[in-house]
């Protein structure tokens, strides 16, 4: 699943990204109101992770616009305010949850998934082939048969999945799955991608993982 952070605070932002891709969930960041509501608007995202407070435009603001442009996708306000009215003003500006700062991780992460949890019907199965992976429950299961993935290969292959038919070079993968990219081994990407055919395709047919020579990898179910 993919998740929005809108968070100026440097350290945070990178904090809960890094937290949240460990969970095997893809997440991008935005540092300021403007850029997380432009990114909210022309991007898929599953939950948003907002702060009251930005530069550029506040939480409430940008909360009350994402509303009013009509989307729905839940939104968590993050705020070092926690009087009753402060509560008050998120929820009425649209938000669907709020956590006060200082908060551990594991309480943010279990509201967020029970945030998930609620609005279902936004985050359907997702399929290829015989290719089934469940979002909310995490699960996959390929001819009815279920596949155990770490967290890695959950997160690498849900990216796949959303982006099935088109091209994927090893850098926008890396971005968009690992954590500190330029880190990483250089090869990583194609050893997780190897994991995953072991897993997915291995015994199977067709096989859905294909590699464009040159380029990268594709998710399809044809060998055109």
């Amino acid at each position: 699943m993919r998740i929005l952070i809108v968070e100026d605070e440097t350290k945070m932002a990178d904090l809960l990204a890094r937290s949240l891709r460990e969970e095997g969930f893809a997440a991008d960041v935005a540092g300021d109101g403007p850029q997380g509501e432009d990114l909210a608007l022309t991007q898929d995202y599953d939950a948003i992770v907002l702060d009251r407070m930005l530069p550029g435009k506040d939480g409430l603001a940008v909360c009350r616009s994402l509303r009013e442009h009509g989307l729905r996708t839940p939104v968590r306000l993050l705020t070092a305010k926690d009087a009753v009215a402060d509560r008050v003003d998120g929820l009425n500006a649209g938000a669907d949850d709020y956590l006060a700062k200082p908060f551990a991780f594991e309480e943010l992460l279990a509201r967020l998934r029970a945030l998930l949890r609620r609005h279902g019907d936004k985050s359907p199965i997702l399929r290829l082939a015989d290719l089934a992976l469940d979002p909310i429950r995490r699960e996959v299961r390929r001819a009815g048969q279920p596949i155990h993935l770490t967290r890695r290969e959950y997160a690498l292959l849900e990216y796949l999945l959303r982006q099935t038919g088109n091209v994927l070079d090893r850098q926008t993968l890396l971005e968009h799955v690992w954590d500190d990219f330029e880190a990483v081994e250089g090869n990583i990407v194609d050893v997780y991608i190897n994991y995953l055919r072991q897993k997915i395709d291995k015994g199977f047919s067709p096989k859905l993982i294909q590699t464009v020579r040159g380029t990268g990898y594709v998710l399809k179910a044809d060998d055109g």
